[in-house]
């Protein structure tokens, strides 16, 4: 739950020596940690409200490559400013922390967490995302992305981990790190060679646990267009729309489309594999053929054959939900 709200971090006075850094930020504790990064929350005491906080790994102060890879993250998505995408507060380097930027923080879970419970019949979850809800989120995140489109940003790591539902119906699209920007130079090494995708501590099965597994993945194979997988570097915002789909496939079948047996098995089933329609892994799952047929265009190996933008992508996603929507509220009567 987000903290009620403090009145002393209202109190018109600001400090006589106002601090900087990370001595701005005070209650700072540990939310996560990456390979390169670390997510902490912090109480900013010059604004009077509780951030999230992203900073480098304190080995990788010195990683100039990394250094680059989180401003980039910052500076994009804060000139993202829409209601999918979360907001920048502060982008700042000091000897403490090294680069880091705060962000709003936000309350809730990603949808890779409903979407395990969801597959093991947790029955709460289950009537909390019905299908008409999953795809509502489905369409917030490709909202998120028409307008980051439209300003000329890829984000390219379209996935469940990064899909955050918040506790009261919102949804934000988070890590803008490998992003491309239209018109400037791609100082991002594609994304099939990412660095959580190379770690060597990572093996191959835990880059491919299983919906109903335990944890969560570390890589991104498992949503990369056909395109990235090559590391083409000229891609567009089709090959947003293939792992957007890759995102709706599972949110209704409960399944990975392309998971194979290794990394390389699950680029080659991207690239060449012919997979079963969403309604056809999951046969008991009240997919409809409409559903199919969306979500198959979506993944459809050559981007000329896939829906051409986020827009009519969205247009058919949403007529989905409403029907979706209609068929439940005709169960419960």
């Amino acid at each position: 739950m987000e903290p009620a709200i403090i009145l002393s971090g209202t109190d018109p006075d600001l400090p006589t020596t106002q601090p900087v850094g990370h001595k701005r930020y005070s209650n700072v504790r540990d939310m996560a940690r990456g390979a390169t990064a670390q997510l902490r929350s912090g109480f900013d005491t010059v604004i009077g409200r509780t951030v999230a906080i992203k900073s480098l790994l304190p080995e990788q102060f010195g990683n100039r490559k990394e250094r680059r890879r989180l401003l980039r993250e910052a500076r994009v998505t804060a000139q993202l400013q829409h209601p999918g995408t979360v907001p920048v507060y502060e982008i700042g380097d000091d000897d403490f922390w090294g680069v880091y930027f705060t962000m709003k923080r936000i309350s809730g879970e990603n949808l890779f967490e409903a979407l395990k419970r969801i597959a093991r019949q947790d029955e709460r979850t289950t009537a909390a995302y019905p299908i008409s809800r999953r795809l509502e989120i489905v369409v917030d995140t490709c909202q998120a992305l028409a307008y980051a489109h439209a300003r000329g940003v890829i984000h390219r790591d379209v996935k469940p981990e990064n899909i955050w539902v918040g506790n009261f119906g919102e949804v934000v699209l988070l890590d803008w790190g490998v992003a491309k920007v239209w018109g400037h130079p791609d100082d991002n090494e594609p994304v099939r060679h990412s660095s959580l995708a190379s770690r060597k501590d990572v093996n191959e099965e835990s880059q491919l646990q299983t919906l109903t597994g335990h944890g969560q993945r570390p890589g991104t194979p498992l949503y990369m267009s056909p395109e990235q997988v090559d590391g083409q570097r000229g891609i567009d915002e089709r090959s947003d729309v293939f792992s957007v789909g890759v995102v709706l496939y599972e949110a209704l079948a409960l399944r990975e489309p392309f998971r194979g047996a290794t990394i390389d098995e699950t680029f080659a089933n991207i690239k060449h594999a012919d997979i079963p329609k969403p309604s056809e892994r999951s046969p008991d799952a009240g997919i409809t053929p409409e559903m199919d047929e969306v979500v198959m265009k979506a993944i459809q190996k050559k981007p000329a054959n896939r829906y051409q933008g986020m827009r009519d992508l969205i247009h058919d996603i949403q007529t989905l939900a409403r029907a979706a929507q209609h068929r439940e509220d005709t169960a419960k009567q």
